[in-house]
């Protein structure tokens, strides 16, 4: 890769990781192609990105964006995108299912540096639509109480 294509992906990295609210660095070797397919296609389906980067150009790309430096040694697998829980959820899904090839080292969360503990912890959490769920069942609770004690009070004059 020539110095201009590199400079062209610094800048279009340094962009994607400026709009972002979570990214993951995974260690990938030995996963077969097959498999990071496979989380390729998981990934895109909740509008997040999969890419393997150097290290050196993401360590460029994220002091661009003015993004906290990581630690970034040997072989990384890049993930990112605007929901964290559906990125923690896939990620930590995925490397449940490939302990061995595929292990979550770190990341960035709400521009912050965390740890692989912190991404599995917010990976149980609820996502956006289970939250909205629970917040409509919630709201709807007094109209079906209402509805229900107003039937049982039918029933009560109709025995009568």
């Amino acid at each position: 890769m020539n110095k201009e294509k590199k400079q062209e992906l610094v800048s279009a990295l340094r962009d994607a990781f400026t709009d972002m609210e979570a990214l993951a660095v995974c260690d990938y070797k030995g996963l077969s192609v097959k498999h990071l397919e496979q989380l390729r296609h998981l990934a895109r389906a909740q509008g997040i990105k999969v890419q393997v980067i150097k290290n050196t150009l993401a360590s460029l790309a994220l002091k661009e964006a003015q993004l906290p430096s990581l630690e970034l040694k040997q072989t990384n697998l890049f993930v990112w995108g605007a929901d964290q829980i559906a990125l923690s959820k896939v990620v930590m899904g995925f490397a449940k299912e490939h302990k061995e090839h595929f292990h979550v080292k770190l990341g960035l969360y709400e521009k912050q540096a965390v740890d692989s503990t912190h991404i599995e912890a917010v990976s149980k959490l609820p996502s956006r639509e289970e939250l909205i769920g629970m917040l409509l069942s919630v709201w709807s609770a007094p109209a079906r109480y209402f509805v229900t004690g107003l039937d049982n009070l039918r029933k009560s004059k109709e025995e009568a």
